[in-house]
């Protein structure tokens, strides 16, 4: 592992660096790591600015769509000037003006069965900052094919949840805690029930904290816990997350081989 720094990076990380869990060790784990963000919307905002700020090498952005004026209100890697912009264009040049030296990958495409494990093996872990169950359960059954670590959070209306998924070490996958997607229209989405800025801020941040203790193995893990978060009424509160051994994507006879499920 490289430990040499540059003048300029000991002095951009020196509050990093002064944390006794992370010092210069840490500090180059994160130099070393890829990080690919689904997303660049309101997680994926604060998400990828935070993982630029902290010095995390390689941060690919996947998103497919366009900035609108309604975005603005939460996805804070966008500008009222970059309306109409790709999101991923939008939120790389936030992420590189904060941190130049980070390399940013930015993805045009919707995620899908033909190009998402693809795009995983790329890099070392994965954060799921997407808007809707079918890219949820398409990530986490990529990140189970490919035994990569998923960190992964939800907002809507004044909640937020959070957990990493770690089954290639024994830990439960998404499909543990959701078995299948819910019907059409049972839950619906921040387009439709609305969303308070904020939330997604908190949430998103939480992410990068994850992500950075992932990456460089710092303090406890997220695995086998889901963090939920009601911000009307000020609480948090984690539950216990078990692994289901009849899981078809990660249990003791596993059915998932490929994504062909997913269309």
């Amino acid at each position: 592992m490289d430990l040499d720094f540059t003048e300029d990076e000991i002095s951009r990380y020196s509050r990093h660096i002064l944390l006794a869990e992370v010092g210069g060790v840490g500090q180059a784990k994160l130099r070393a790591a890829r990080v690919l963000v689904i997303g660049a919307g309101g997680l994926g905002s604060p998400l990828a600015l935070y993982l630029a700020a902290a010095g995390v090498g390689t941060v690919g952005l996947v998103d497919d769509d366009t900035v609108d004026l309604s975005n603005l209100q939460r996805q804070i890697a966008h500008t009222t000037d970059r309306v109409g912009q790709p999101k991923v264009q939008s939120a790389a040049a936030a992420a590189r003006a904060i941190n130049p030296a980070v390399a940013v990958d930015a993805h045009r495409v919707r995620l899908d069965a033909g190009n998402a494990l693809g795009l995983i093996a790329d890099y070392d872990l994965v954060c799921d900052g997407s808007d809707n169950f079918a890219t949820r359960f398409l990530v986490s059954d990529a990140c189970v094919l490919a035994r990569r670590t998923l960190v992964s959070a939800a907002v809507l209306r004044f909640d937020g949840q959070l957990s990493t998924f770690k089954p290639h070490a024994g830990g439960p996958c998404y499909r543990c805690l959701h078995p299948a997607p819910p019907p059409d229209g049972l839950i619906p989405s921040c387009g439709e029930a609305g969303i308070l800025g904020a939330v997604t801020g908190v949430m998103g941040s939480l992410q990068a904290t994850e992500v950075l203790k992932e990456v460089m193995d710092i303090g406890e893990s997220l695995s086998g816990r889901l963090l939920i978060w009601d911000a009307l009424a000020a609480r948090v509160r984690t539950v216990t997350l078990r692994r289901d051994p009849a899981c078809p994507a990660c249990g003791d006879h596993p059915t998932l081989r490929d994504l062909s499920a997913h269309g």
